[in-house]
């Protein structure tokens, strides 16, 4: 099927919430530049802006987006190049990706936190939440004299996902294990915390949240699993209420810290409890992505938006046209669905074996900066109605 079929912009979305701040997408398509900065457990830390020289090249990266018609990326800070000295920042390590995006007229969803922070901080305790702030404002202050423009900003990225896999699990650091409610708490007074000061000092700020969109069931045949998994349904949303201000209101939530909802969704986000066995897309058990979005649009009354969705390898443009096929059908039934984001944009390492993990529209880079593209991706992205759409082919 086209993808000019698939997806109508003429839909009318059904809107369920009194709008905070009226945000305009300039088109449909987003590009994520992968940004992790966490240390691994070896100690060495990763810098994904740097294994794809996206920084080294990244006039290239977004000319390559103006010619496809994309017209917003995601970027990440790298905070521990930022504030090497504390209370000191220095954001010449972002100055080239805005750069580039301004001159491409491409507006920037910039990560404040992407897993990464300095090493002197310690991620449970208050001084992380006042830090972050500053660190916040700083970027803000920034921001607006390079652009005269207020940010568009994800203060936290996967506040729910990075709680359960670096305070509870010890696969992310800093590796604790049965802290995720403790770290999920402090992320969310972090969060709320920096927004209010990036808010403060720069008024029209766009605020938005990146979180996992999972499905979780029991099996059929073991339905004493059911309340279970429908209280992990449930959870997915927790941090999300927690920065609205809708539970935990101590931690300083409210509904204007949040204008747009981010929902990060791929292959595997959907699993059978306790298990962890993935439902593979299609197979009993299933649920459909616009469903997930209707679910999500009732239970957050905001408007959203894919904030990550990609797979690897030759199932690349077939994913992403079951996901537009899908974003479709949810604003047809009434979902405010803004956008979706193709994540990573670009091939990256693997953070563990540093692996080639070709997941991206565009590969490595060459001396030039040039990069080979993945033709149907590309193909299927340029099929995309849309404001920024251009003839181009990269």
């Amino acid at each position: 099927m086209e993808l000019e079929a698939q997806l109508d912009s003429a839909v009318e979305p059904r809107c369920f919430y009194p709008v905070m701040q009226e945000v305009t997408f300039p088109g449909f398509l987003l590009a994520g530049f992968e940004c992790s900065t966490h240390r691994r457990s070896d100690g060495r830390r990763l810098d994904m802006s740097a294994a794809t020289e996206h920084d080294r090249f990244a006039r290239a990266d977004y000319a390559r987006l103006a010619a496809s018609g994309i017209g917003i990326a995601r970027e990440g800070l790298r905070w521990h190049l930022i504030e090497q000295t504390p209370g000191v920042y220095d954001f010449a390590s972002a100055f080239d990706q805005l750069r580039a995006a301004e001159e491409h007229e491409i507006r920037v969803i910039w990560d404040l936190f992407h897993y990464g922070l300095p090493d002197d901080i310690d991620i449970f305790s208050e001084a992380f939440v006042e830090r972050f702030a500053n660190f916040s404002e700083a970027f803000a202050t920034f921001h607006i004299a390079e652009t005269g423009r207020a940010p568009w900003i994800v203060a936290i990225n996967e506040i729910s996902f990075f709680s359960w896999i670096a305070g509870d699990v010890g696969q992310f650091f800093p590796y604790a294990q049965d802290r995720a409610p403790e770290l999920k708490r402090n992320l969310v007074r972090a969060a709320a915390a920096a927004i209010r000061a990036v808010q403060g000092c720069a008024p029209g700020t766009v605020s938005m949240t990146s979180e996992p969109l999972v499905h979780v069931t029991a099996r059929p045949e073991e339905p004493w699993n059911s309340a279970p998994a429908a209280a992990y349904n449930e959870a997915q949303f927790e941090a999300v209420d927690m920065l609205l201000g809708n539970s935990a209101p101590e931690l300083g939530g409210s509904p204007d810290l949040v204008d747009l909802v981010g929902l990060n969704y791929y292959p595997h986000n959907q699993w059978t409890y306790p298990d962890r066995e993935m439902i593979a897309p299609g197979a009993a058990g299933y649920k459909e992505l616009s469903s997930l979005l209707q679910d999500a649009q009732v239970k957050l009354a905001k408007p959203l938006f894919i904030s990550e969705t990609g797979t690897e390898g030759d199932e690349r443009a077939s994913w992403f046209g079951e996901i537009m096929s899908q974003c479709k059908a949810a604003r047809s039934a009434g979902v405010d669905l803004r956008g979706v984001c193709i994540y990573p944009i670009l091939n990256h390492p693997g953070w563990d074996d540093e692996r080639h993990c070709p997941n991206g529209l565009w590969s490595y880079a060459d001396a030039t900066g040039a990069r080979d593209a993945e033709a149907a991706l590309l193909e299927a992205v340029l099929s995309v109605p849309g404001e920024r759409r251009s003839a181009a082919s990269a």
